[in-house]
């Protein structure tokens, strides 16, 4: 099965995607989960207008696919805001919270090192939930 980036950015008040691989396939939604709904339908659009036009599919199209969304630093904080607390973040990344408030709601541009510390707390955080087991 091939895999195919959505990327997932948010931009004024919306949640925004596109797939590089196919060009003006774009969505929003206000929500993640809404524009993940949405890009989905996009892309089967897409993809039916370019068999109709006769156009060539790109190669991850022409068979089974699986969407994988990539999120810049913003979004991704944005959308686990109400899911994850700043104190847990800033326990798992070493950065403090306001540092990541200032990153989630545009006011500073993290650095690329901060990005990887980001996207390390939530893998290490992710890591650990998956790791639990219950009685």
């Amino acid at each position: 099965m091939k895999k195919v980036i959505v990327e997932i950015y948010f931009v004024n008040k919306n949640f925004s995607a596109h797939v590089p691989i196919l060009p003006g396939c774009i969505s929003i939604g206000d929500t993640p989960e809404e524009v993940k709904n949405n890009i989905n339908e996009a892309i089967q659009f897409h993809i039916k207008g370019m068999k109709k036009d006769g156009d060539v599919l790109p190669a991850a199209f022409k068979k089974e696919f699986q969407l994988v969304y990539k999120f810049d630093a913003q979004s991704l904080l944005k959308y686990y805001k109400n899911v994850i607390t700043g104190t847990a973040l800033e326990k798992y990344s070493g950065i403090n919270q306001k540092q990541l408030n200032h990153y989630a709601n545009s006011y500073r541009k993290p650095k690329q090192l901060q990005v990887q510390k980001i996207k390390e707390a939530f893998h290490k955080l992710g890591s650990e939930l998956i790791a639990i087991e219950m009685q």
